[in-house]
Formats: structure tokens, C-alpha cells, sequence
């Protein structure tokens, strides 16, 4: 039976600009009638992929997301000794494995393409047979050689991949991730500010050497995710441990981990301060329709945390229990800890 693992997270962000538009303005959205911040799910899935807590608990188990796998192959043959020259040339000839050749740098391909620790050595290997002097098969034949169905790579299990060329080997993703919204109505503001040249001379004019205008805004985010767990363990190959591990570094690092825009402008180190995990083989429901109509008052945090616990309880009326176990982390109830909801996460195959 399919295990459904839920996330609910309520962080609060101080005024910054994690997540940019194509003015270079926080990304926003209309919800319940209102303007919301707004944080992407890729910002938030790569701040994920990037996190210290995924980086160092699955080593050896992430892929890389490239256009340049054509130059960690010819990098690799160099390395074994071979001329510039032809460790490019072989390379090229592995490189349309992963997605269509750039005309104008042919160790490239044209789109990013998620690669696995596997894969990536698996096309290595057959580059080293290239350079001793066998021959590469056809391309139909080394793709099926070199990529993968499922396999060791835990972000590529939980966020999937498309190769639009491939479709046989795309990775369904075992992980949803929500956009992250304001409980609240919340604006984009804005600074007006300058920069001082220090080798200025007093005689010259009062002005600032640089004035410019930056965007930010502040609030309580929440954000939504849900764990397939049944995907999760087919794309890694059945591996229980593997899957169980990612699930709970994946369920650290989404609480701990924020988008890296303005970063040092603003220092947006933040930590959730509620989270609500869930676990059963009920049908999945993100817990948004909580915040359509936008909370208010002194305390958002606490509005926020009292909306999203009505919620629970009127799904629960009115569809029967929503799944089979929870766990809560609330910072101001003094409840719960992160080794608590990251152990419940790990246990949620067990579960079943």
C-alpha cells in the first residue's frame, strides 16, 4: 500500500529577498483576494539539493544538475593521461547521451540534465574503453548502457527529471513541493539606498557615489510537501534505508534551509517554527485552504498555527481522519524538537 508522508512548515522570514522575480523584486502572488509573498518551489527544492544536512547525510547519493557533463568526461580522460584533442573528441561522443549537443560547445548539451553518481560513471567508464581503443556503440545502444531507470541518486528520486529526447528514462519526482505563501497580506517594499565612495574628497560634491532601489518583504511562509513514499523506494532501487534516509534529511533540510537570494544583504538565516508531519495511506491534502482568508492581528505566527489547526480538525470531520500518525514541532509551545519529526519521517515506511 502507498505511503503518503506530509510536511506542513509556518517560517517566518525578516525583511529580505530570497526568491526574485525577473525585476529582481521578491516573487509574489494573489491568494483569497490578497497579495502574497511568495517563494518558489525550485528556490525552495534547491536550497534543499544544496543544504549542508542533504549534502553531508547523502553523500555519494546526489546527482548534478548540468549542461557540462561532456567536460567531466574529457576532464577524466585528461586526467588518465590523454591529449586535449582526443579526450574532447570522445567526450563528444558521449555527451548527446545525456540530451541534444550545443553547436557551439559540443562537450555541452543545450538543457540541464540531472545525472546520477551511476550514470555519470557509468559514462566515464565508456569513455576509458574509447580512449584504450574500443568502440562506442551507437547512441540508441550506449544510452541504454549509461542511463537509468532508478538507481542511488536520492534527489533525483524525490524531484524527478525530464529528458525530453528520452522519455523512457525520466524519473517520475516521489516528491511534491508547494510554493511557499504568506499566512498573511503582505507587500513588497522598498529601500532606497546609497553607497559612499571612500576616496572621495571632501571638496568635491556632497553626494553618494551609487544610489540604487531594492525590493524586500517579510512574513510567515507556509509550505507544503508531500512524500510518495512507494516512488521514492522504486526510483532508489528498492533500497529501504537509502529512502528512509532521504526522507529524513530532505525533512531537516526544508526546516533549515532558505534560498540563498540577498543573502548577505539581509541574512535571512531563519528556522521553522512550527511543523506539522504526517503519515498514511489516505490521499494527500495540502493544508493552504487554511490561509485563503488571510490571518490578522498582534501575533501571526500564533494565528497562523491556531488556522492551520482548525483546518486539520475540519478535514478530519469531514473526510475521516487524514492520516494514520502525526508529529508537531512548535517553537513558541515549547513542543517537539527536529530529531523528533526527523525520526517520525525516517519510521514512516516502517509505519505501514
Amino acid at each position: 500500500m502507498t505511503r503518503f508522508l506530509q510536511l506542513h512548515y509556518l517560517t517566518i522570514y525578516p525583511p529580505s529577498n530570497p526568491n526574485r522575480d525577473d525585476l529582481g523584486r521578491p516573487k509574489s502572488a494573489t491568494y483569497g483576494g490578497v497579495p502574497r509573498l511568495r517563494i518558489s518551489s525550485q528556490a525552495l527544492k534547491r536550497a534543499a539539493r544544496i543544504s549542508d544536512v542533504m549534502q553531508h547525510d547523502l553523500a555519494g547519493h546526489l546527482g548534478d544538475r548540468t549542461q557540462r557533463i561532456g567536460e567531466v568526461v574529457r576532464n577524466a580522460l585528461m586526467a588518465e593521461g590523454a591529449e586535449a584533442e582526443k579526450a574532447a573528441k570522445i567526450a563528444e561522443g558521449i555527451v548527446d547521451v545525456f540530451g541534444k549537443v550545443d553547436a557551439k560547445n559540443k562537450t555541452r548539451t543545450r538543457q540541464l540534465a540531472f545525472i546520477s553518481p551511476d550514470e555519470k560513471a557509468a559514462a566515464i567508464d565508456w569513455a576509458k574503453k574509447a580512449l584504450a581503443g574500443e568502440k562506442l556503440p551507437d547512441n540508441a545502444e550506449l544510452k541504454k548502457l549509461v542511463l537509468r531507470r532508478a538507481d542511488g541518486a536520492a534527489d533525483v528520486a524525490m524531484f524527478g527529471r525530464m529528458l525530453a529526447d528520452d522519455p523512457d528514462f525520466n524519473r517520475e519526482a516521489a516528491v511534491q513541493v508547494s510554493h511557499a505563501i504568506t499566512t498573511h497580506k503582505a507587500l513588497v517594499e522598498d529601500d532606497f539606498y546609497t553607497a559612499v565612495d571612500d576616496l572621495k574628497e571632501a571638496t568635491e560634491d556632497a553626494g553618494a557615489g551609487f544610489v540604487g532601489e531594492a525590493g524586500f518583504g517579510s512574513g510567515v511562509f507556509y509550505l507544503y510537501a508531500c512524500v510518495d513514499t512507494a516512488l521514492l523506494l522504486e526510483n532508489l532501487g528498492g533500497d529501504t534505508a537509502l529512502a528512509n534516509r532521504a526522507i529524513g534529511a530532505l525533512t531537516e533540510a526544508l526546516a533549515v534551509a532558505t534560498p540563498s537570494g540577498k543573502k548577505n544583504s539581509f541574512a535571512h538565516q531563519t528556522r521553522a517554527s512550527y511543523i506539522r508531519i504526517e503519515c498514511g495511506s489516505q490521499q494527500p491534502r495540502s493544508l493552504a485552504g487554511a490561509f485563503f482568508s488571510p490571518v490578522a492581528g498582534a501575533d501571526l505566527m500564533a494565528a497562523s498555527v491556531q488556522a492551520l489547526g482548525d483546518m486539520v480538525q475540519k478535514l478530519d470531520k469531514a473526510y475521516g481522519a487524514c492520516c494514520e500518525a502525526s508529529a508537531v514541532l512548535d517553537i513558541n509551545a515549547g513542543q517537539g524538537s527536529l530529531a523528533e519529526i526527523r525520526a517520525f519521517a525516517e519510521g514512516c515506511l516502517a509505519h505501514g
